[in-house]
């Protein structure tokens, strides 16, 4: 009968004795592989452009505004994000990885001359992010705490604290004293630091080089205590 098909004739069946081996169909797998990679690539480009409209507009920015800042319509937006919610969750990251991390982890991990050197180089770091990008800087702290979504200031936070955390631990254990206290001190500072600098970025009341030297002295003189002494 012509309309069943021989189960040797389905797909994935080893052919008979005798019969040449024909060439595997071409797999759907890549042609999917380069459309999921088109769409991410999209989605990075739209976040960009999100980002631009940040800095443009503030931690208020709409979809109008990242649609223009990107020569597309809402339309187009819409496609790569289910709703404004998922597309700030993804400025917050591009934030997060691209802009936070890189200053603040990078200055954690350097060496420095000395304990105070390396504590002024990481609050400098985040003085001058508020200073350099304040539209970024506003937007992220605008979006703290939000309901039923991932906190992603908070997370960087925890990361650098974590960091700060590691090299103090390793400090102690070189010494042979415990260890225990190193998350305590570290997500201190890194809290002292970060409130008085949210609040500073409103109140202004000293210059930026002033604000870091004063919390570089608090913490060190709290650290200095503390810490054993470096090799």
């Amino acid at each position: 009968m012509k309309h069943i098909q021989r189960v040797a004739d389905l797909p994935g069946t080893p052919p008979r004795s005798g019969e040449p081996v024909e060439a595997a169909l071409p797999a759907l797998d890549g042609r999917r592989s380069r459309w999921t990679e088109h769409r991410r690539a999209r989605r990075e480009e739209l976040v960009g452009a999100a980002v631009e409209a940040v800095r443009r507009t503030g931690p208020d920015f709409a979809v109008d505004d990242v649609a223009r800042s990107a020569g597309v319509s809402k339309t187009v937006i819409y496609r790569y994000f289910t709703d404004k919610d998922e597309l700030v969750d993804a400025v917050l990251e591009r934030i997060s990885t691209a802009v936070l991390l890189p200053r603040l982890l990078g200055e954690i991990v350097r060496d420095h001359v000395d304990d105070r050197s390396a504590l002024r180089a990481v609050i400098t770091a985040f003085v001058a992010l508020i200073e350099d990008e304040p539209e970024l800087y506003r937007f992220a702290y605008a979006h703290t705490g939000r309901s039923g979504r991932a906190d992603l200031v908070a997370g960087t936070e925890h990361q650098i604290a974590d960091a700060l955390a590691a090299r103090m631990a390793t400090r102690l254990a070189e010494a042979g004293r415990p260890t225990d206290a190193a998350s305590t001190w570290a997500y201190g500072v890194v809290g002292m630091v970060q409130l008085a600098a949210h609040w500073w970025s409103r109140a202004r009341t000293v210059p930026a080089a002033e604000l870091v030297e004063q919390l570089t002295a608090l913490a060190d003189g709290g650290l200095s205590t503390l810490l054993p002494p470096r090799h």
